[in-house]
């Protein structure tokens, strides 16, 4: 499980529904260049689930400024009422996905929620989205294949395809788009479905019986990110599982998009959330992290994504630099 809270003082989050199993779940989201454009100052304006992200701005700040024990300091949280989004992972045993597609993915996807017109205030997303935001935005990678892949594209949530040699990110579902098993189809690199976060607690058994240990791929060599796009920066000081880096480009990507003014969130989401992963060396990361986090955005427009440290890593690491274009 991954967990960032994004701000001082983040609690568990209020009641609010959890994912709930519907005819149609699937997210749209269409294939593209990256935004076109950055520098609005962290806030959020009227666009798709604009609302829901708005704490994660307010709170950014703050979260940087907290000394590494205390991002880890949950006793303000009822156990009863942990929320997450399940990420699932498509891992067919062949052909294998290709670790930074499905990276890629996975950061479209988190967004792609979280954007979704379904998480404006009113829609069928918006009370789910909201309590989780208000508090620890946790997520928890699990892995499937076969049947139990094609069990999840029922689930409220959008599903992520990065297809083919040129890393375009779209989103496909069961609306015929991809076909009708929501599959990508055999020019599929990676695929990934974010799923409407819930409690922990109430995981529907379609989500609960996938495997979340054991996601691992080997390491990749995807060449220079395309120009126009956010790229997320892995920290390379820190080994990370497939499933844990998903999870935090996940965050990258939500954090992002709570600084980005309304145009810019728009081209992005016409553009289908892409974005490139890459894994900078030690020399190039120590040069990119900013002096101060809570700054860094405004300066250069740079994001960080500092992890509470409950699984693989330490408290208070930072994870991923997300660079806008």
């Amino acid at each position: 499980m991954s967990d960032v809270a994004g701000g001082a003082g983040a609690h568990g989050a209020p009641d609010g529904v959890g994912a709930e199993r519907t005819p149609d779940g699937s997210g749209v989201a269409a294939a593209g260049a990256g935004p076109d454009g950055v520098g609005a100052a962290p806030g959020v304006a009227g666009s798709a689930g604009a609302d829901v992200l708005a704490p994660l701005a307010a709170r950014y700040a703050a979260w940087h400024g907290l000394p590494a024990h205390a991002v880890a300091d949950v006793r303000d949280e009822d156990p009863d009422d942990v929320r997450a989004m399940p990420v699932v992972l498509r891992l067919e045993r062949d052909p294998v996905p290709s670790r930074t597609p499905l990276l890629e993915a996975a950061a479209a996807a988190a967004v792609a929620v979280c954007l979704d017109p379904r998480a404006e205030p009113g829609g069928e997303w918006h009370e789910a989205l909201a309590a989780w935001v208000s508090g620890r935005i946790r997520k928890v990678a699990r892995r499937a294949r076969g049947a139990h892949w094609r069990a999840v594209q029922d689930l409220p949530g959008v599903t992520i395809a990065v297809p083919g040699p040129d890393g375009v990110a779209r989103a496909v579902g069961r609306d015929g788009t991809a076909g009708s098993d929501g599959m990508a189809g055999s020019d599929a690199v990676a695929e990934v479905r974010a799923l409407l976060p819930c409690r922990v607690s109430e995981l529907p058994k379609t989500v609960s019986r996938l495997q979340i240990s054991g996601s691992d791929l080997p390491a990749d060599a995807p060449g220079p990110p395309p120009a126009g796009v956010p790229v997320l920066w892995l920290n390379p000081d820190v080994e990370m599982t497939v499933g844990k880096a998903a999870a935090q480009v996940g965050h990258a990507t939500m954090l992002l998009a709570s600084v980005l003014d309304a145009e810019q969130r728009a081209t992005w989401a016409r553009d289908g959330f892409r974005c490139a992963v890459r894994t900078p060396s030690p020399e190039r990361w120590a040069a990119m992290l900013p002096d101060d986090p809570a700054t860094a955005w405004r300066k250069r427009g740079v994001i960080s994504v500092r992890d509470a440290g409950f699984t693989e890593i330490a408290p208070g690491t930072i994870t991923v630099l997300a660079e806008a274009p």
